[in-house]
């Protein structure tokens, strides 16, 4: 602290042209802190200090390395990232649990409340205050929110955009015989 003020943070972000469109990626240096579709929900939300743009960090290089073969359709492990998401103890719980949903799988709000709830050690947890954590993922794509859908098998909720979180599940190859459009109606694939 300087003259009695906090500090502010320095972040540096750099743009990754995916087919997806062009992503933002954000670290503080030493992780990542952010990842951003185009126009997605909450972008930069969690940047709230002074942003150099550079490709120079060894964090940016890995995180490219890593999303080159995800976009390649292979399926690079998290574990080899350094990631920093900034968020409430409730949500850091709930994008761990994203963490673990394996490639190729969905998993439903309910099931995640459900989950956090035998965590923190309480009788039941809301899933709309899930899906409230899901959708507030700063590091999208690599902490998965969007294999997260409603119980009924419903593409709901990713802040990308539906047509996002269609194209990430087909390129992990999940089955997508089963889930509805928000509009209830089967998908054509």
């Amino acid at each position: 602290m300087m003259n009695g003020k906090k500090a502010s943070k320095v972040y540096y972000k750099m743009d990754y042209e995916s087919p997806l469109g062009r992503l933002t990626l954000a670290s503080d240096g030493d992780a990542l802190v952010g990842l951003w579709l185009p126009g997605q929900k909450y972008f930069e939300a969690t940047v709230t200090g002074a942003v150099t743009k550079t490709k120079e960090l060894s964090v940016f290089r890995v995180v490219k390395a890593w999303l080159d073969r995800y976009f390649a359709g292979e399926e690079p492990d998290i574990s080899s990232l350094s990631l920093a998401p900034e968020g409430t103890p409730f949500r850091q719980e709930v994008w761990k649990i994203l963490c673990q949903i394996p490639y190729g799988e969905t998993i439903t709000y309910g099931e995640i409340a459900r989950q956090v709830a035998e965590k923190m050690d309480k009788p039941g947890m809301s899933p709309q205050a899930v899906g409230g954590a899901v959708g507030h993922n700063p590091i999208s794509i690599i902490i998965p929110c969007h294999r997260v859908v409603g119980t009924d098998g419903r593409l709901t909720g990713y802040a990308g955009g539906i047509p996002a979180k269609v194209w990430l599940l087909k390129n992990e190859k999940v089955d997508l015989r089963r889930l509805t459009n928000p509009a209830n109606r089967f998908m054509n694939f």
